[in-house]
């Protein structure tokens, strides 16, 4: 008996320690700078820990989107609100990466050769959540078979706005046949009788509580992605100027063009007609 013991608890897996758990060694080991800029550095962990941020938002609006499908708002409001503090260290984050100086990156910039931000799958399956959706962004993953599916999935998943929209019908609010049909694959286009219904939920928000805040939440989350993009857009227009950005990019003339595109556009003009 004694000896089974011992011998169970010397093939037992060790206890995780803090950099085993996190996986310290491979995260830490994963910068590797192509230059000799001293700002390469910062650029890297600025783009790293940008990536995880992205992927820890993707979790939390996955479940959010399972939640309202489900019509259990109240969870969802909660991931919701993660995600906009999340957000907000997105968002901070280009003020960090705004301290890069235009020689360092000039020095490095020959080194990201065809990389761009612009192939982030991940920022692309964000957009998609959010109801922003364009086949042609999945055509650059053309060689990445994986993540092409996985975008072509995103693509063709109801983003969080549909799914809102949806809950409106299932809650009784007159929302037309059309909008509960629509193609999800294609952007989203505004919809009068929509608009109308969410006109119902902010006028009354005691009766329809739940939707009133799931409401604001989306307009949370859409402020906070127009303020992300717009701290992007500065700061690139600090470190590069206008010149054209890497990967073929139009640099800061395409970044001032997305900052206006709009997620949710009932929930905005509905504050014309209360």
């Amino acid at each position: 008996m004694e000896n089974r013991t011992t011998a169970g608890a010397a093939s037992a897996s060790p206890s995780p320690t803090y950099g085993s758990y996190l996986r310290l060694p491979e995260i830490l080991a994963a910068q590797t700078p192509l230059s000799d800029a001293h700002d390469e550095m910062l650029f890297i962990v600025i783009h790293q820990t940008s990536e995880l941020w992205i992927k820890l938002c993707l979790h939390e609006l996955g479940a959010a989107c399972a939640a309202i499908a489900a019509d259990n708002v109240p969870p969802a409001l909660k991931m919701m609100s993660r995600v906009a503090r999340i957000q907000s260290q997105l968002i901070q984050s280009w003020d960090v990466l705004a301290t890069m100086t235009p020689a360092d990156y000039s020095r490095m910039r020959e080194k990201l050769g065809s990389s761009s931000g612009f192939q982030s799958h991940q920022y692309r399956l964000m957009e998609f959540v959010m109801g922003n959706k364009n086949a042609r962004m999945i055509e650059v993953h053309e060689g990445t078979p994986d993540i092409k599916a996985m975008l072509q999935a995103g693509l063709e998943r109801p983003g969080i706005y549909d799914l809102s929209i949806r809950l409106l019908a299932t809650r009784g609010l007159p929302i037309p046949q059309e909008a509960i049909e629509r193609d999800v694959t294609q952007p989203y286009a505004a919809n009068p009788a929509v608009e109308a219904a969410w006109a119902i939920v902010y006028r009354d928000p005691e009766r329809y509580w739940d939707l009133y805040e799931l409401a604001e939440k989306l307009v949370d989350l859409e402020y906070r992605f127009q303020l992300w993009r717009f701290g992007h857009l500065k700061a690139i227009e600090r470190i590069i100027g206008f010149k054209r950005g890497t990967g073929g990019t139009a640099g800061v003339p395409y970044l001032a063009a997305v900052v206006n595109q709009v997620f949710f556009p009932e929930l905005l003009d509905v504050r014309k007609i209360l």
